[in-house]
């Protein structure tokens, strides 16, 4: 599964790498909305947390729907600004249709709810299916449904407010910090992007994001299967010191496709392809395949060796095995007339980390 972004005869200037204030303090509200997905970020979130005034504190509880498992679209910028001040005043001139739609989505805990015909501010029917399915997320996100759809223009405020705050309390902080690292990555990035081609700036984004061989799109491996496209707008990656382990992409139609990406650490790991950790997955479900494992986790067998530990035929053996090597969970290497099966221990002991990094990403 992936999200792809067609970007068929887009020019390579609408390819475009900038620093956001916005996105980056919606990035530090997520990890203080779920500090577990960042374990490196939990010291700074116990004392910005700490340090919060209660009545601040409460505001964010509030809302942080609109960044805690997904985004809302309009919190991540497709036209970044210097400052996070201009920043909000885009996001004033959004319309409230596509404003409280975003925000919905967030409220519901889906990003396949959609709301735009009939339209919840208009329409009753519409309006009581969303509050339905914000009272089955909770009661703040019932609440914030209710008051947003009946006064989006207070909500709105009350928002924008919230943020305002934010920056006081603990982002310009933090900002002066993230924006050197910013800086420097997004100069790496640009330099690519002019030298090499797009190619190359999107292999220096992540692993996890690459050309495809026609150059027509580019695929974010995402547990998800979307697709939206870049024609009339382009595409917008922004760097992020406080997103690290996500990828976080806006691609619902009516947005311009933007990618929030982790700024990269001094020795990054590549991340495993979402296809093999699903292949070792499948490879781990069958009960035959645990028990060669099990005694492969011993030490390296022969297939003949294996078929005899647990009275298996040779053939049926070789089946699991080529099934096994194929996720990379075993080496063969021949010795003389004999081929003796090896577990990939690190690949094994990792599994759980890389398909978290995969549900994450």
């Amino acid at each position: 599964m992936t999200l792809r972004i067609d970007i068929g005869g887009l020019p390579s200037e609408r390819l475009r790498f900038a620093a956001s204030p916005l996105a980056e303090l919606t990035a530090m509200l997520h990890v203080l909305a779920a500090p577990g997905h960042h374990p490196q970020l939990a010291g700074w979130a116990e004392d910005v947390w700490a340090g919060l005034h209660p009545e601040l504190a409460e505001r964010l509880r509030e809302a942080e729907f609109l960044w805690r498992s997904s985004q809302a679209d309009f919190l991540i910028p497709a036209r970044p600004r210097p400052t996070l001040a201009a920043e909000l005043d885009d996001v004033d001139r959004i319309d409230d249709e596509s404003y409280v739609t975003a925000a919905l989505v967030t409220t519901c805990g889906s990003n396949r709810v959609h709301f735009a015909a009939p339209s919840p501010l208009a329409d009753a029917t519409a309006r009581e299916r969303a509050l339905d399915l914000a009272q089955a997320r909770g009661v703040l996100q019932e609440a914030f449904a209710e008051r947003l759809l009946a006064n989006p223009a207070a909500v709105r405020a009350q928002v924008r407010h919230t943020l305002e705050q934010c920056a006081d309390a603990f982002f310009d902080a933090a900002w002066r910090g993230a924006a050197v690292q910013l800086a420097t990555d997004l100069r790496l990035k640009n330099d690519l992007l002019r030298r090499d081609g797009i190619g190359a700036a999107l292999a220096s984004v992540s692993g996890a994001v690459t050309l495809a061989p026609d150059g027509d799109f580019i695929v974010v491996d995402k547990l998800q299967d979307k697709a939206t496209s870049a024609h009339g707008t382009g595409v917008t990656f922004i760097p992020s010191v406080f997103g690290r382990p996500h990828l976080v992409a806006v691609h619902a139609p009516g947005w311009q496709p933007v990618v929030q990406y982790p700024v990269a650490e001094p020795s990054p790991s590549e991340p495993v392809p979402l296809e093999t950790v699903t292949l070792r997955l499948e490879a781990l479900a069958h009960p035959v395949r645990l028990r060669l494992l099990r005694t492969l986790a011993r030490g390296p067998h022969t297939t003949s060796e294996l078929a005899h530990a647990w009275a298996l035929s040779p053939p049926e053996v070789s089946r699991h095995l080529a099934v096994l090597r194929r996720a990379g969970l075993l080496t063969a290497r021949r010795h003389g007339r004999y081929v003796r099966y090896t577990l990939n221990l690190p690949d094994l002991t990792a599994l759980g980390a890389d398909l978290l990094a995969a549900v994450l990403r």
